[in-house]
């Protein structure tokens, strides 16, 4: 049995900054993780995981503590993985390096990764779980919730004018927002891992949709709905510069209804695929076909100080008769930005 309940005010004190360490990189579609060694007061390593396919963020804070860890406690985010993945297990190399007390926040739900703490307390490892665990599953929301509901987690965005418009009426949009939005867009797009967009959006923008920020190791997977097979392969979205999954009708058995692809199927296929995430980037029908299935779990709006005055909008949804039928959104955060304003969002279940 993993022993709850047992953190001390110094256990606290380095989960924080366990759990600060854990958004250094961008890991997706893997969780993020990171990691505190401790021999009392004193840090003696500590790492995160920062992309897919490199070191654990238990790997990391062992190397840097190396002899060190000899008798430490390791703190760690998500509970380290049992499993011969792209790297080795992570609770073997703690067994390895002979740490005494491992302080963990959430256990993980993938049962590929999970059952590393039963395999450090059969070793006579202390286990100590549930330390800051709300804090932790906050940032690790979009694996969390993906594993739980075995579908994608969908983040919504888009760059707007004040008055809601994401183009002119000739279809210009580049550029609405200022650079400092853009790099944040690219960061989400880096974070999720994947960032979907419609056959329409492709023919209008030509867009690269890849992540041109420092510190990106793994190019977002770029998912292209085109039912019918219309793109030619000279967009910019099928070149080389990250993978793309070119979904047309019959592809990993999709099919497509009048209106397109069915998004709770596609959530759910990207899921199988191993996409924990997925960015829509539009267009507003993409935008508003998710959104009416009741799928988006968070809405990212890059608004800037302009008003287009006509042009195309974010999101294209019936008329509605009176307000209170009208589909509301909890507001998360609000950053100022140099320029623009970021808004973050959370629709209401059962909104449509």
């Amino acid at each position: 049995m993993l022993a709850m309940n047992r953190w001390t005010d110094l256990d606290v004190r380095h989960m924080r900054r366990a759990i600060r360490l854990s958004m250094g990189g961008y890991p997706a579609p893997n969780p993020h993780v990171g990691c505190v060694i401790a021999q009392g007061q004193e840090i003696v390593g500590e790492g995160y995981h920062s992309y897919a396919g490199g070191p654990h963020a238990e790997a990391v804070a062992l190397q840097q503590a190396g002899a060190k860890a000899a008798g430490a406690t390791a703190y760690v985010t998500l509970e380290p993985c049992n499993h011969h993945g792209r790297t080795p297990p992570c609770s073997e190399a703690l067994l390895a390096a002979k740490i005494k007390r491992v302080v963990i926040a959430c256990l993980d739900p993938n049962p590929r990764a999970q059952g590393g703490m039963s395999r450090l307390e059969e070793h006579g490892v202390e286990v100590i779980s549930g330390c800051l665990e709300s804090q932790a599953a906050e940032k690790n929301e979009q694996f969390l919730t993906a594993m739980r509901l075995k579908r994608c987690f969908v983040t919504l965005k888009a760059a707007i004018s004040l008055d809601g418009r994401i183009a002119l009426p000739n279809g210009e949009s580049q550029w609405i927002t200022a650079p400092d939005a853009r790099k944040q867009a690219h960061r989400l797009r880096a974070l999720c891992g994947a960032v979907l967009v419609g056959r329409n959006t492709v023919e209008k923008d030509n867009p690269a949709l890849t992540a041109r920020i420092p510190g990106v190791v793994n190019q977002p997977m770029r998912v292209v709905l085109d039912p019918q097979g219309k793109l030619t392969s000279d967009r910019q979205v099928f070149d080389a510069a990250a993978p793309t999954l070119h979904l047309i009708e019959g592809k990993l058995g999709l099919k497509a209804g009048g209106q397109g692809f069915d998004p709770k199927d596609l959530c759910a296929m990207l899921f199988k695929a191993g996409i924990m995430g997925v960015l829509i980037e539009g267009g507003a029908v993409t935008h508003s076909r998710f959104l009416q299935a009741d799928l988006v779990d968070r809405i990212e709006l890059f608004v800037a100080p302009k008003v287009l005055g006509s042009g195309a909008t974010w999101i294209e949804l019936p008329e509605f008769l009176r307000v209170d039928e009208a589909p509301s959104f909890q507001v998360a955060s609000i950053k100022k930005l140099k320029v623009d304003v970021q808004i973050s969002l959370r629709p209401e279940r059962g909104n449509f």
